[in-house]
């Protein structure tokens, strides 16, 4: 295998061993000792990529938190669509996608914001750029529903945008308490209520 290729292959398999290492245990208890023991790589391997557990926070935020939210919430927020019906599906359609790991394990990004976003300036400023895209998209949309007569133009567009990011947030966390999905179902029913009244 060329070195190259094969450095890329071991950069990432640390990014994605950190990251469910990160999401299923929490950052803080996750040391390098137990990263390199699930990659089952030497300290000279994983030394040459990462300088410490913070540099690999920093690479699991930007490769994986944040891709998943883009991939998952933001970009499907561009498409061409009706603006009320693109909130209910993406919104919806995350909530009903996941897995049961992901419904015990409650969201990564909120994860991260509750464990670290208060300890490290780094941290909190990656963090938070992911929720400012989410916001952007989700104003955006709303700005365009409103010029397309599909949503109502007294709307607060910002404040749609932070509840709605709110709400998914929180109902995430709170799924964790529950051993079954009731609590998700309820929250789309009323999300979709309240996309409903945004409607011209």
């Amino acid at each position: 295998m060329d070195q190259r290729i094969k450095s890329e292959h071991t950069r990432h398999l640390i990014i994605e061993k950190s990251f469910l290492l990160f999401y299923e245990n929490g950052f803080k208890t996750t040391s390098v000792d137990t990263i390199m023991k699930a990659t089952k790589l030497t300290k000279g391997a994983f030394y040459h990529h990462f300088k410490n557990k913070s540099e690999i926070g920093h690479a699991v935020i930007a490769q994986k938190v944040q891709k998943r939210i883009h991939d998952s919430m933001i970009k499907p927020l561009y498409e061409n669509k009706n603006a009320i019906e693109l909130l209910k599906t993406t919104f919806s359609n995350r909530l009903k996608s996941f897995s049961s790991f992901e419904k015990e394990h409650g969201c990564p990004a909120n994860n991260l914001i509750n464990e670290i976003g208060d300890t490290e300036e780094g941290y909190q400023l990656a963090l938070k750029e992911i929720i400012n895209d989410w916001k952007k998209a989700l104003i955006l949309l709303i700005e365009k529903g409103k010029k397309e007569n599909e949503i109502k133009k007294n709307i607060n567009s910002e404040a749609t945008a932070i509840y709605l990011i709110s709400s998914f947030e929180g109902v995430r966390g709170i799924r964790k308490l529950y051993k079954d999905d009731t609590i998700l179902d309820t929250y789309i029913t009323g999300l979709t209520h309240y996309i409903e009244q945004l409607k011209k």
